[in-house]
């Protein structure tokens, strides 16, 4: 009976890198298709490397030392981005948003959530932290370990934006509010004028600092 019910369960699991009809209704879209890099290439650059690559439907750093940061080729305001990622033991990538290519580097301008394989402790930029910016409470930890799939849901809309890791919610904030401009003045982020101050920008995937999979990438807009 126990074997049944799972199998059932299974059968009725959505496949990954696709959409049920009601996050299609809902205006949810793919930002990856699980076959190809089509919608993504490097930071100021019109292709992507060799260093990432689709593998067993997900898009896989396999080369830090030449992946680099990729960009989605459409630009976003207001939205909700819903994104699964498996790091290895001890790798780290993060997801950028609102990034320009104006900098040098994707992180001058897009504020990155941290995808860290690290247990949280003071002072280490882990998973789901809005790097240098936000953290959870004290205790939150809701990051898988190595080898498994962490789920990070992003909602950046005009009345607050909020992380989540596996479900669980670590912060909310404002974009340009006083407590958010107050914080980017004690980051390194200081140092960067176009930092968080495009009204619209690329969602990004940072690529040199870690073997990562990711899949399950998807985003609906969110209207004023």
């Amino acid at each position: 009976m126990l074997t049944a019910l799972a199998l059932s369960l299974v059968l009725q699991a959505p496949a990954h890198n696709t959409l049920t009809p009601a996050e299609v209704e809902a205006g949810w879209k793919l930002l990856f298709d699980g076959k190809t890099t089509a919608g993504w290439r490097n930071y100021k650059a019109k292709e992507i490397s060799d260093g990432w690559q689709v593998k067993d439907g997900t898009l896989t750093i396999v080369d830090s030392s030449k992946a680099g940061d990729i960009v989605t080729t459409d630009a976003y305001d207001w939205f909700e981005l819903s994104i699964e990622a498996n790091l290895g033991k001890g790798q780290n990538s993060g997801i950028m948003f609102r990034v320009t290519e104006d900098g040098a580097a994707a992180w001058h301008s897009g504020p990155e959530v941290q995808l860290y394989d690290h247990p949280r402790q003071d002072g280490v930029e882990t998973t789901g932290l809005l790097y240098q910016l936000y953290q959870p409470a004290a205790g939150i930890d809701a990051a898988k370990p190595a080898g498994e799939w962490n789920q990070i849901r992003i909602v950046v809309s005009p009345s607050k934006c909020e992380t989540y890791v596996n479900g669980v919610k670590y912060y909310e904030y404002v974009l340009g509010s006083e407590d958010f401009v107050a914080r980017v003045k004690k980051s390194k982020f200081s140092r960067f004028p176009q930092f968080a101050k495009a009204e619209k920008g690329l969602i990004a995937i940072q690529g040199d600092h870690g073997l990562v999979a990711f899949r399950n990438i998807k985003l609906r807009t969110i209207k004023q």
